[in-house]
């Protein structure tokens, strides 16, 4: 998890909150959360490489849409770092 970008951490957890979610609802869901359009130049590559990584798993739902899942070690890393940020933040937003 360490080597990943924060866009590439942020597609982890859009892909865990979803159930099988293909490239164009992740990439509505991070539009809305940058605030700003996210071009397929850069959502593709992106995904490619966490699942290169193994992070991810890519299915396909049809001829033109592919659907991503998290892999087991994609559910621990995301868990790793949770705890990691946890560490850090937990007593801030209890305050």
């Amino acid at each position: 998890m360490y080597d990943l970008t924060a866009f590439q951490r942020d597609l982890l957890y859009t892909i865990a909150g979803k159930e099988d979610p293909h490239g164009l609802a992740i990439k509505d869901e991070l539009e809305n959360y940058y605030e700003n359009e996210i071009h397929h130049g850069r959502l593709y590559p992106n995904l490619d490489t966490i699942v290169d990584k193994g992070l991810v798993e890519k299915g396909e739902a049809d001829r033109r849409t592919n659907f991503y899942t998290l892999t087991a070690r994609g559910k621990r890393e995301l868990k790793a770092r949770r705890e990691w940020e946890n560490q850090y933040v937990d007593e801030l937003l209890t305050e």
